[in-house]
């Protein structure tokens, strides 16, 4: 989340008009995330959350993203819903862009998880793997193997100055190895890709949201996992902790068994989701968009998580037997 798109008090009220949910009391653009313009709104009738999607966001998967939330929650999940318009629509237009309101959560994220939190997401990620099986929709993962040499090149191109020369040859390396061993078949479906901790609330030591879908896509289940690995049980100083490791695995398989393919390939996962976001990290670090309230993050953290799956050799490491 993050603000790119202002929006004026007329054009809010306009928005507005367009539903049931009140008049503006006050509206706050939201510092965090990356990919779109995010605002708290508080109106006479309650809280909610506006967002205008962005240019790196194609208005083509919305219904994908909306539909999801709104499929997820309808089956007792943790997600937040659409707010429809008076006309039933969730997709509206404000200030040049696509923009949705979407239903208020109870709950924080929390900036360090503990264990205790990591067993909870695990137990909530295996929840939305299974009840998004009869999902009817579908998205391609835009951002899978296939993707990452076309962004690493990008990113060779966008950088003049000659940032991170060790890093770019490294990753080089690493994507030849990934594109060559990456694996074909897993049990896949509909899957979050960026279940971070600012991604998921807590409220009394339970889950009380999930939000931010617009990564979701169709690819492996383990690979969702894998992500959670990389953005969950590393510490400030760049350890892995393998006691939150296990929870968050054992957490996720108490809903949902693993096959032996899945443990077995879990390093290799890891390794890619290290890279994933290692390159959209080093893209957005070269390619700072002037005036937005959001700093890139470094790179660099997702190159030393790199470098930790790269010496691990077995599903062992990551707290499974």
């Amino acid at each position: 989340m993050a603000v790119y798109t202002e929006i004026s008090d007329d054009e809010l009220d306009g928005l507005l008009s367009q539903y049931d949910i009140g008049k503006a009391l006050s509206y706050k653009g939201i510092a965090e995330g990356v990919e779109n313009s995010n605002y708290f709104l508080h109106t006479d009738k309650g809280f909610y959350f506006l967002t205008l999607y962005e240019k790196r966001v194609r208005t083509e998967d919305l219904p994908f993203f909306l539909g999801l939330m709104e499929h997820l929650a309808a089956n007792g999940f943790v997600s937040p819903r659409p707010i429809p318009a008076k006309d039933g629509a969730t997709l509206k237009e404000v200030a040049g862009r696509p923009s949705a309101i979407i239903e208020f959560l109870d709950g924080r994220s929390v900036r360090r998880g503990e264990a205790l939190h990591c067993s909870l997401l695990g137990d909530t990620l295996a929840r939305l793997h299974t009840i998004s099986g009869s999902f009817e929709l579908s998205r391609t993962n835009t951002l899978s193997v296939e993707n990452w040499r076309p962004l690493f090149d990008s990113c060779r191109t966008d950088n003049p100055d000659q940032l991170f020369p060790d890093l770019f040859s490294a990753v080089e390396e690493e994507l030849d190895y990934l594109e060559k061993h990456w694996p074909s078949e897993l049990p896949s479906g509909v899957i979050h890709a960026d279940l971070f901790p600012d991604n998921i609330f807590f409220l009394n030591d339970k889950v009380s949201g999930v939000i931010d879908y617009y990564f979701a896509c169709n690819d492996f289940f383990a690979y969702d996992l894998a992500i959670c690995l990389n953005a969950w049980c590393f510490e400030s100083d760049g350890s892995f902790n393998i006691t939150k490791a296990r929870k968050l695995l054992n957490g996720y398989r108490s809903v949902r068994p693993f096959s032996d393919a899945e443990m077995n390939c879990l390093p290799l996962l890891c390794r890619g989701a290290s890279v994933r976001f290692l390159l959209t990290r080093l893209y957005d670090w070269l390619n700072q968009i002037e005036g937005a309230l959001v700093k890139p993050k470094d790179p660099i953290e997702y190159y030393k998580k790199l470098q930790f799956h790269q010496a691990v050799t077995s599903a062992a490491a990551y707290g499974l037997d």
